[in-house]
């Protein structure tokens, strides 16, 4: 395992592309890890202080990824350095998109990511430089689609990714209507949940557990993981949160989530974020989803959860650790051999599986084939994890495994 891990994270990239703005000073990366079944794929984040190492650890995540979710491509990833909070936003992203529409058209495909939206900042802008959907590169260059079937490809994406959910089962109720791309990534982390305490065995309702994020990811699988009789109760974001010991109920918590501004969690009684990262640690917990930007968690915040009663991490942001390694750090490899750490790339496979999905001929366009394909996806990874290993332990160091062996 470990061979492997250094022969896949030391191999150099095959792409990268790399960007600065004529009129600011945002700069850009896109890595392509390799151009494996002649295309690749990962979405597009924008942060300040971001840079080329953090984009090509996250090529090489997808990369992984999609061994799990399909297609069989090739990992990349595209990020900006830039605040996301500047009114130039929109301006720096049609440039960013301009420049690298040559990569979309044949063999790239994007979405959203941290602090870029799939639906009102991706597709316009794409669709405005004449690209169908964020995912024809990999229709074209990994797929080879003649025109009709690019057409019903694309016609499946452009459909899908933007469905506005009509069953209640998969969003909450309020005024505001949700799509696909809103829910998914989180159903999936919260499914993962389940379906681990369906297979080691074990009951869900009645757990504890604390969020860290309350964006579409962290928020959504708060929702899902509520529905199952999880109480939550924690939230952790980057202004504040709250602690419940006995755990907020079903209609709090879709509140929560309703209520939200962007990404942000609102909440009256909130928590500032100094006194809530001291207290949130020591509450009790049994699940943790840590769905933030990756990188936040540190050793002591680990032990600390690890101490109050930790059973099951579900990983809904990417490499969520505070370690400098692209896949397994010491803090990363100390929780596996202490919890149930089920990877970012089985959890938060989400949205790279709707797309997969999308871009198949099977593809029925109603929520409930959809999130049923989503769930069927990642209790199928974690089943062949559980046939390798069937201890509590090392469940990301054996799915590792059995990803890296088809990669390397």
């Amino acid at each position: 395992m470990k061979e492997l891990l250094k022969k896949f994270e030391n191999k150099q990239p095959e792409i990268i592309f790399e960007w600065s703005d004529s009129e600011s000073e945002a700069e850009g990366w896109v890595v392509i890890n390799s151009l494996r079944g002649g295309a690749a794929g990962g979405g597009t984040r924008m942060r300040k202080g971001l840079d080329k190492r953090e984009v090509e650890s996250l090529a090489k995540t997808m990369e992984v990824k999609f061994t799990v979710s399909g297609p069989a491509i090739g990992g990349a990833k595209s990020g900006i350095n830039f605040d996301p909070n500047d009114p130039r936003k929109e301006e720096v992203l049609r440039r960013w998109y301009k420049a690298v529409m040559p990569l979309l058209k044949n063999y790239y495909g994007t979405g959203g990511d941290l602090n870029i939206d799939e639906i009102h900042e991706v597709i316009p802008i794409t669709e405005n430089y004449g690209l169908w959907h964020p995912q024809e590169g990999i229709v074209n260059g990994h797929f080879h689609a003649n025109e009709p079937e690019k057409i019903r490809k694309i016609g499946q994406l452009r459909q899908g990714v933007s469905k506005v959910l009509e069953d209640p089962h998969y969003t909450p109720n309020g005024p505001k209507k949700y799509k696909v791309a809103d829910m998914i990534t989180g159903f999936g982390v919260a499914e993962a949940v389940r379906h681990f305490y369906s297979i080691w065995g074990g009951n869900l309702a009645g757990k504890r557990a604390i969020i860290q994020g309350w964006g579409n990811v962290g928020a959504a699988a708060a929702c899902f993981l509520a529905v199952e009789g999880v109480k939550i109760v924690g939230i952790i974001d980057r202004e504040g949160g709250l602690i419940n010991p006995s755990g907020f109920t079903l209609d709090e918590i879709r509140n929560l989530f309703i209520k939200r501004e962007g990404n942000k969690l609102i909440a009256d009684q909130m928590i500032p974020f100094a006194e809530i990262n001291e207290k949130i640690w020591d509450t009790g917990c049994e699940i943790f989803i840590p769905a933030a930007a990756s990188r936040l968690v540190t050793k002591e915040q680990a032990e600390r959860m690890v101490n109050a009663g930790l059973e099951v991490i579900s990983c809904g942001a990417n490499v969520p650790f505070a370690d400098p390694e692209i896949f397994f750090g010491p803090i990363g490899v100390w929780l596996d051999e202490k919890v149930s750490l089920i990877p970012d790339f089985i959890a938060n496979c989400g949205m790279a599986r709707v797309f997969a999905y999308l871009m198949s001929d099977q593809a029925l366009l109603t929520d409930e084939a959809i999130f049923g394909d989503v769930s069927k996806t990642i209790k199928n990874a974690l089943q062949k994890t559980y046939a390798k290993n069937s201890s509590r332990n090392k469940v990301a160091e054996t799915s590792l495994e059995i990803a890296l062996k088809q990669l390397v």
